[in-house]
């Protein structure tokens, strides 16, 4: 069977569970970005199966009903959700998020940037963009055979030093609020480096719009209350498994009169 770049297949020896997009063929082996999941992979031609597109009802029914059911014109009180700055190393990706985000009327400033390079740049980002929320995200992987550790993970130890760079800009968790990681992230550490909110506590993937979901709810969270931390996260595709953090307070403020 012929591929090409752009082709949508599955992979048998993984009983084709998940979908990915070919971004590249070399010598055989072929080059994969999961359709909807932030995860990075790789696979001979032969274990390919083409996928047909079939109706993605499903999918679409999870992205509506992840959607924060919020009307801002509610009362005669206004509301100043929190901004977002979003740094992901896949355009697609933040594309759809920054979409997500503007869906909810979220004030949001998207950075396409490789994982390795993202602490490089961190404070200079919050410095000029000020944010209340800050997502780090892209791909990442979990290679048991590599042992343990952050050695052990495709971009863990990246998402760690982006975080620890946030920090040194924003010690206090309540005042800036990090959501970090992607599929099968080291979720202890991007904890222990400062992260409120992180994949991935049992090591599985995440949907491509989870980060952006923690980041609506937080932004549209209040100030003054702490969150409902199990709530926010059974919005997201995999629940707990996918992702975990920390109780805190929200960022947006209320005022009155409109």
């Amino acid at each position: 069977m012929n591929f090409d770049v752009g082709d949508l297949v599955t992979r048998k020896s993984y009983n084709n569970d998940l979908v990915f997009e070919i971004t590249d063929i070399i010598d055989g082996i072929c080059y994969l970005k999961g359709n909807n999941v932030r995860l990075l992979a790789d696979s001979p031609v032969d274990d390919l199966n083409k996928y047909e597109k079939e109706d993605d009802t499903e999918e679409k029914e999870f992205v509506e009903r992840s959607k924060p059911k919020i009307d801002l014109d509610r009362t005669d009180y206004f509301y100043l959700p929190g901004k977002i700055l979003h740094i992901d190393a896949d355009s697609d990706y933040l594309n759809r998020c920054l979409n997500y985000y503007k869906d909810a009327n979220i004030w949001a400033m998207g950075i396409k940037e490789k994982e390795e390079n993202m602490n490089l740049y961190m404070t200079e980002w919050l410095e000029k963009y000020r944010p209340n929320i800050v997502v780090i995200t892209g791909h990442d992987a979990y290679y048991k055979k590599q042992g343990t550790g952050l050695k052990a993970y495709k971009n863990s130890a990246n998402f760690v030093s982006a975080i620890t760079e946030a920090r040194k800009y924003e010690q206090s968790h309540d005042k800036l609020i990090i959501i970090a990681g992607a599929c099968q992230s080291d979720y202890e550490e991007l904890i222990k480096a400062g992260a409120n909110f992180a994949s991935s506590p049992k090591r599985v993937n995440i949907h491509a719009l989870d980060p952006a979901i923690i980041a609506t709810r937080m932004s549209l969270s209040d100030i003054n209350k702490d969150i409902d931390l199990k709530k926010i996260l059974s919005q997201t595709k995999y629940g707990s498994d996918g992702l975990g953090g920390i109780i805190t307070k929200g960022t947006m403020y209320i005022g009155y009169p409109r």
